[in-house]
């Protein structure tokens, strides 16, 4: 990543944190997975192909739009970077169609996959789909339940999808069971979903996502005539989404950028996913960042109403700004976040997926002037969430009875 302080090194670190802590067996698929992608993304063919793909099946450029109401509300000019409104109905796209050109190029027939939200699992199921690959899904058993119009769509589109029963059958045990599943076949090709993982994924992952924030330069360039905005906002789970928000103003402190994790119940009542928040350093899933962790030093169980959000870690890249002090973070509780969804909602007439609510919530949390200039990455659209946007609205009208 040729990004001043921000760039990866030979063994995959950003500072302190990232590398590739995996069976050796793996570490060969590793190897063979960043010659070919240091190699193959940066000629033409590669880039032909991709942006054609982009332009022409994704829909990109994703409109940046100003929310005009919204900005009303919290004073300052802000701009929705609509990635919702790609196919499949998020950013998760960019990537799975950036990784599926490499598997191709590679030889490699079988795709394997985690997903939390199951917008990942989507747009792996759609790629595959499009270039005659088998597709392997797992997902946690409890997020099947929760996303399970997402399932449907994974199955419709030919994906074999498997439920974790492990631990707490979420996204962290999907992983789990999606790289084990790796070390027993390693002839085929991890696709992972989020900036996480062991080298080269990150990198690779922060790569494909940066068409977000090199779109939204030339669009600011347009609307307000400068590339820079004053802030962006981002959720952050794992940290895809952030990452190409980010990335090409990594490099621009002028540029003050803010990643918004799951405060689930709030972070001090221990039921979160803020990781970057109380996170310590330790190894997991194949890279060293900041992960959650209890009072023995184990993995600490992750909690958000987000299926996307809810992991106990986060991806190296973003762990190595926060502590370069290049980031700054913030949670949005469960409740903050259905909030903003509904606000959005009302105010704009767009219904965002809930891991993007958690970055609209923190509107509120930030002094803006109002002049500034400010960017939220809406990741994903709120179709797969409207069971629990439902039930929720159910509760309001409740609410509202019991006040009459």
């Amino acid at each position: 990543m040729e990004k001043g302080n921000y760039k990866v090194d030979e063994n995959g670190f950003y500072g302190d944190f990232g590398g590739a802590f995996v069976p050796e067996n793996l570490q060969k698929n590793l190897d063979e997975l960043n010659h070919c992608f240091k190699s193959y993304y940066s000629s033409k063919e590669f880039q032909d192909e991709y942006n054609q793909l982009l332009r022409d099946y994704v829909g990109r450029p994703s409109p940046l739009y100003l929310a005009k109401r919204l900005s009303a509300k919290y004073g300052a000019k802000i701009y929705l970077k609509r990635e919702d409104l790609n196919h499949t109905g998020a950013h998760k796209i960019n990537n799975t169609l950036g990784q599926i050109l490499l598997a191709k190029h590679m030889g490699k027939k079988k795709i394997i996959a985690e997903t939390g939200a199951g917008q990942h699992g989507v747009a792996t199921a759609t790629v595959c789909a499009l270039m005659e690959m088998e597709c392997i899904v797992f997902m946690g058993a409890l997020d099947m339940k929760r996303q399970f119009p997402n399932v449907q769509k994974m199955r419709m589109l030919g994906a074999q999808v498997i439920p974790a029963e492990s631990g707490t059958k979420t996204l962290s045990d999907a992983v789990n069971e999606a790289l084990d599943y790796w070390i027993k076949n390693t002839d085929s090709f991890y696709l992972l979903g989020s900036a996480v993982g062991p080298h080269p994924y990150p990198d690779m992952v922060a790569h494909f996502q940066s068409v977000i924030s090199k779109e939204m330069k030339k669009q600011l360039l347009e609307h307000e005539g400068t590339e820079n905005p004053d802030y962006i906002l981002a959720c952050i789970g794992g940290g895809s989404n952030a990452s190409g928000a980010f990335f090409e103003y990594l490099d621009r402190p002028e540029v003050k950028l803010y990643g918004i994790e799951a405060g689930g119940m709030g972070v001090e009542t221990g039921k979160s996913a803020a990781a970057l928040l109380t996170g310590e350093e330790k190894v997991l899933h194949g890279s060293k960042s900041l992960v959650m962790c209890d009072e023995n030093g184990d993995v600490r169980e992750a909690f958000s109403i987000s299926a996307g959000l809810d992991y106990p870690g986060v991806g190296p890249l973003l762990a190595h700004m926060k502590s370069t002090k290049r980031l700054n973070v913030l949670a949005s509780t469960d409740s903050e976040a259905l909030e903003a969804a509904f606000e959005l909602t009302h105010l704009e007439g767009i219904i965002p997926a809930i891991e993007s609510s958690h970055a609209l919530a923190a509107l509120g949390k930030i002094k803006f002037k109002p002049t500034d200039i400010v960017v939220v990455n809406l990741s994903g659209r709120g179709d797969k969430d409207m069971e629990m946007y439902l039930k929720h609205y159910a509760f309001l009208v409740e609410e509202e009875i019991h006040k009459q």
